[in-house]
């Protein structure tokens, strides 16, 4: 079979998918027939041609020429019947069996014989609709990424059916579209949305549950991880029957819990509430199909108010390491007198000169001045016992991430620290209320989860347990003002917000490693260029060490009983084996030894 030109490309369904497919392609010098039964679609995808097209002309990306030539090569029709000259058709219609079917059947009775028939289903059995059709061996999955101009990842599926020759030629056109073409295999969700989605139902569930708002769960998101969007609001712009759509598929295949939709989707999806096409979903927008979101009743209010906050002078910081040196800098930089205490005084000088190095880079980048890095560095008082901590109105620790060392500091501290004082952990996986137990002041201990690096990263946890006065926990949150940081609510349980939606997503990512679905490599690539990631999972994991995720995975696993969290067990074998990622110099990839 000779590898046919797609120079004519058929786009059933002009929704904002296929919309978006259509634009890619007439910039790309495709003509493009637009086949919507729908007038009115047809009219939408034409208006927003013209308008991204001339958004591209005053950005300087194409010239008005090319915007025309571009536009004249758009034609649309109400009938698949206009796809009989077509080398390619892209169908987009809604994620239904029965819809899509449909459209194959007819197109089987119209398109040209050498013709390719793509689906751009991401939820739906590729196989399956292959099988069903008339020419099976033509038929593949071409899954674009919204918005499709933008998102440069295209995932390219392949039946058992399908030639070789039609993968190649749509491989082949993907990559003249200056996209990134991956090869992947027909399961539900394929590979990007096959983690995307996992995590994004968990955000859900936590929403739910009454976790953690909604704003907080997309804050946390955002600001821990580098996300580009929050999963609440990523689940309002995907819309909320498409992702249940995606869900149930995934579950029917898997039956792993993490999979099966939260209440919550279904209750909004049949309420007709789907997110921004419908003008409201986990929140209301100023009109369907509008981006911007407007105030409506659900809109917590914090807890914490300034008016129950204690006044914090001066501060003390616990611990010697990386994250103590640097919540020092910033509790230094925000003018807090502060007291950085370590076990002994020959650590809490190397710490202090831990923080000198990190704000002398801050001068070299021009991102403070010599005057502030001096007066900062001033303020930190280097000490080598806890009594040092006398007369500070906070205190954070930052020690080792063992349950018993915090707890045997926090008995220390309740010893030394005078009445009123608020006492915060650190943690990232323990409880807080152990360490509160640790005290006789339960009310004034709270957690303050700081992200690495402390001064670059704006998000603070601000962990409540049941226990935790109205007092500590505004006094935190108006000392995260002051601060500069973003503090998000959240209650006592393993993982908080961040590292509960994170470790599940990044443990999916090795089973499918382990089951051979897919590489390290492709896997990154997909994150990356198809979800917006800053990082892929397997470069986050072996940046965040191996046996520190292992870790937190069984933490998790332990907590809340759930066989899907159970750590894939390749990431135990090489934990086992001492390959640990970046800090040994092999994890999933190997790196040069320094």
């Amino acid at each position: 079979m000779d590898r046919p030109s797609l120079t004519t490309i058929a786009v059933v369904g002009l929704g904002t998918m296929g919309t978006g497919i259509a634009d890619v392609l007439i910039r790309s010098g495709r003509e493009v027939i637009g086949i919507d039964t729908d007038e009115l679609a047809s009219r939408r995808a034409v208006t927003s041609l013209e308008t991204s097209t001339a958004r591209a002309v005053e950005r300087g990306r194409i010239t008005a020429t090319e915007r025309r030539d571009a536009l004249a090569r758009f034609r649309t029709f109400p009938d698949v019947r206009a796809a009989a000259e077509a080398d390619l058709v892209i169908e987009v219609v809604p994620e239904d069996y029965d819809t899509k079917c449909r459209v194959f059947a007819a197109l089987d009775t119209v398109v040209r014989p050498d013709a390719i028939m793509a689906t751009g289903t991401n939820a739906l059995s590729v196989t399956r609709l292959a099988a069903d059709s008339d020419r099976p061996e033509r038929v593949l999955g071409l899954h674009f990424f919204n918005p499709a101009p933008a998102m440069r990842l295209v995932e390219i599926v392949s039946s058992v059916l399908t030639a070789p020759e039609a993968v190649a030629a749509v491989t082949d056109l993907v990559r003249e579209l200056d996209k990134d073409p991956i090869a992947v295999g027909d399961r539900p969700g394929f590979l990007a949305d096959g983690l995307l989605f996992g995590y994004l139902n968990q955000a859900a569930a936590m929403y739910e549950s009454r976790y953690a708002s909604r704003e907080d769960i997309d804050a946390a998101m955002r600001l821990g991880c580098g996300l580009p969007m929050g999963p609440l609001a990523l689940l309002d712009l995907i819309g909320i029957d498409t992702a249940r759509t995606v869900l149930d598929a995934m579950y029917a295949e898997s039956q792993d819990r993490l999979h099966a939709p939260a209440s919550v989707l279904r209750q909004l999806s049949d309420a007709g509430l789907n997110g921004r096409k419908s003008g409201r979903g986990f929140y209301t927008y100023a009109s369907p199909g509008s981006a911007e979101t407007v105030p409506d009743a659900a809109t917590p209010d914090t807890a914490a108010t300034d008016a129950s906050a204690r006044t914090v002078r001066a501060v003390g910081v616990v611990g010697s390491g990386t994250m103590a040196a640097g919540i020092a800098e910033v509790f230094a930089k925000a003018g807090y007198p502060t007291v950085l205490t370590a076990r002994g005084a020959s650590k809490a000088a190397a710490a202090k000169a831990r923080v000198a190095t990190s704000l002398e880079r801050s001068v070299a980048k021009g991102r403070l001045g010599a005057a502030e890095r001096d007066a900062a560095l001033a303020r930190i008082a280097p000490a080598g016992s806890l009594g040092a901590l006398v007369g500070v109105d906070l205190v954070v620790e930052a020690v080792a991430e063992d349950l018993t060392v915090k707890r045997q500091l926090f008995a220390a501290l309740d010893e030394v620290c005078g009445p009123g004082t608020v006492l915060a952990t650190t943690t990232s996986s323990l409880p807080v209320v152990a360490c509160a137990r640790a005290t006789s002041r339960p009310r004034d201990v709270v957690g303050m989860h700081f992200f690495n690096p402390a001064p670059a990263m704006k998000l603070v946890e601000v962990v409540r347990t049941v226990l935790t006065g109205d007092e500590a926990h505004a006094t935190v949150r108006q000392v995260c003002g002051v601060l500069r940081k973003h503090p998000v609510d959240c209650g006592d349980r393993a993982g908080f917000i961040v590292n509960a939606l994170l470790f599940p997503y990044l443990n999916n990512a090795v089973k499918m490693v382990q089951e051979h679905y897919a590489s390290p490599d492709d896997i990154d690539a997909a994150m990356r260029l198809g979800g917006g990631y800053p990082m892929g999972p397997f470069e986050l994991l072996d940046v965040v060490g191996l046996d520190v995720s292992l870790a937190i995975e069984r933490v998790l696993h332990t907590e809340f009983r759930d066989p899907g969290l159970a750590p894939a067990p390749l990431l135990e074998h090489l934990v086992a084996a001492g390959c640990l990622g970046r800090k040994t110099g092999r994890g999933f990839r190997e790196y040069a030894r320094r």
